[in-house]
């Protein structure tokens, strides 16, 4: 039995029936990430005397025979931008590198109460910012199918690491599509859940209105657990909503998929359409129903996301300036040349350009042409949403216009790189829950599949992805 190419399920079943230990399964990952990991570079930090302490915890409670949940011993990773006690919370910048999470984020309490082991922290661009986790500020990570091409980002390093099998599962954030584009990349479950249903506490933010925690997965069922165990209300975040999520079977003869006309424009990789258009067709063997859409404010979602999200992020990065948060010059004169050489050496370039967007974007004499209008424009892009739902039961998109691509192939060029989004910002300005599953291979490389749900409809997505999933082999 290889140990890391277990999913959750399997390793809960194979834990309580005593065939492995916990230690034993926490070993099996320590090892494989110190093998294989020096190669692709999915970790910033590795926990092992914490994951080792705790793998030991569980294997009391088996040998005394106590209950265990379906997460005990499983060993999982967590993207460096979410906090978890007694380790480092970077967000793959400079300007964090040496902060210490104080407390638990309320997702990693909720993951810990249920007995999870975790491994460490997973690279990422830096705060977020970028699809590629070539951003990050320590070390790009690479793509486990072809160390030549990148995972995706920005949740990159998890993505990775869930697609090495140097974990059972991870934790991932979603601005724009920074789950669900890795997951593609990586061939891996992604779910991006409905804005809200997760508690944002704990989770470092690029842009507040907009930042999702969700999880990274090998198989469907196991995204369900997860997602099950982090969902609900918390009363540390506002936005947090009252829904704790029940998977439940449906019936996929009653279902109805709407696929947009607007999103298969030129520009698409063939293989990446290929691969659509035989989603599709699985699909309809199945007995679900396609029927063609239109999203006509479509065309305005990656100007609005990028006017949005730059402008909280310049709002929300502004309590790094050397004296509240953050690394400080030593050398500064005076507290202006704290500010400038501070977040001078902190910020990376990304990092640097989205601020300067946003606080242009905010700037006197240009908040109502620009900001206020992006607002305007996500209340038409969240209508055509909602009126679209009315005829239809989930939204089957691509997840990428392209293949993953080559290192360094678009790192200096911002507005081919924000291209990578396309398909994923409008269901992040909407709030809508949205799944990546793997659907094919092309060039050797994986291509993933986005379904698009109603608000809360995470168990529709979830169970409509098997018709889809490649790797999904979990059964309930």
């Amino acid at each position: 039995m290889d140990l890391c190419k277990l999913d959750i399920l399997t390793a809960h079943k194979a834990l309580i029936n005593k065939e492995i230990s916990a230690l034993e399964l926490t070993n099996a990952f320590l090892e494989r990430i110190k093998k294989k990991d020096k190669e692709i570079s999915a970790f910033l930090e590795v926990s092992e005397d914490q994951a080792l302490k705790k793998a030991k915890e569980i294997d009391e409670m088996i040998a005394k025979g106590e209950k265990l949940s379906l997460l005990a011993g499983i060993p999982m990773a967590v993207k460096d931008n979410i906090l978890v006690k007694g380790t480092k919370t970077t967000c793959g910048s400079k300007i964090l590198e040496n902060y210490n999470s104080p407390y638990d984020a309320t997702c990693i309490k909720k993951l810990k109460e249920k007995g999870v082991v975790i491994l460490g922290k997973t690279n990422l661009d830096e705060f977020a910012m970028g699809a590629s986790t070539e951003n990050s500020a320590f070390f790009p990570t690479k793509n486990p199918y072809d160390l030549d091409r990148v995972p995706g980002g920005s949740s990159g390093g998890s993505c990775a690491a869930v697609s090495a099998d140097l974990c059972c599962f991870a934790l991932g954030s979603d601005t724009g599509g920074s789950i669900r584009q890795p997951a593609s990349f990586c061939g891996v479950i992604g779910l991006k859940p409905t804005y809200g249903t997760v508690s944002r506490y704990g989770l470092v933010a690029f842009a507040s209105s907009l930042d999702q925690i969700g999880p990274i997965t090998k198989t469907l069922k196991d995204a369900e657990i997860v997602f099950e165990v982090i969902s609900g209300k918390d009363p540390l975040d506002s936005t947090s909503i009252d829904f704790q999520f029940s998977p439940k079977d449906i019936d996929l003869k009653n279902i109805k998929a709407g696929v947009p006309k607007e999103y298969l424009v030129e520009g698409i990789d063939k293989e990446v359409k290929e691969a659509f258009t035989e989603a599709i067709e699985k699909a309809k063997k199945q007995g679900i129903k396609i029927e063609e859409i239109s999203l006509p404010h479509t065309k305005y979602a990656l100007s609005v996301y990028y006017l949005i999200a730059t402008s909280e992020a310049s709002a929300n990065l502004a309590r790094y300036d050397g004296i509240k948060y953050g690394f400080s010059s030593e050398k500064a004169k005076d507290l202006q040349e704290i500010y400038f050489q501070s977040r001078g050496r902190g910020f990376g370039k990304e990092v640097k350009r989205r601020i300067m967007l946003g606080t242009f974007a905010l700037s006197a004499g240009y908040y109502d042409a620009y900001y206020l209008k992006a607002e305007k424009v996500r209340t038409l892009i969240k209508s055509d949403f909602l009126q679209v739902f009315k005829k239809v039961d989930i939204i089957l998109t691509p997840v990428s216009p392209t293949l993953p691509f080559k290192l360094g192939e678009k790192i200096n060029d911002p507005l081919q790189m924000y291209l990578s989004d396309i398909f994923t910002v409008s269901a992040s300005l909407a709030g809508l829950p949205a799944l990546s599953v793997p659907v094919a291979f092309k060039q050797n490389l994986p291509v993933g599949l986005q379904i698009i749900g109603k608000y809360f409809h995470e168990n529709t997505i979830l169970k409509v992805g098997r018709v889809f999933s490649i790797r999904d082999t979990a059964k309930d």
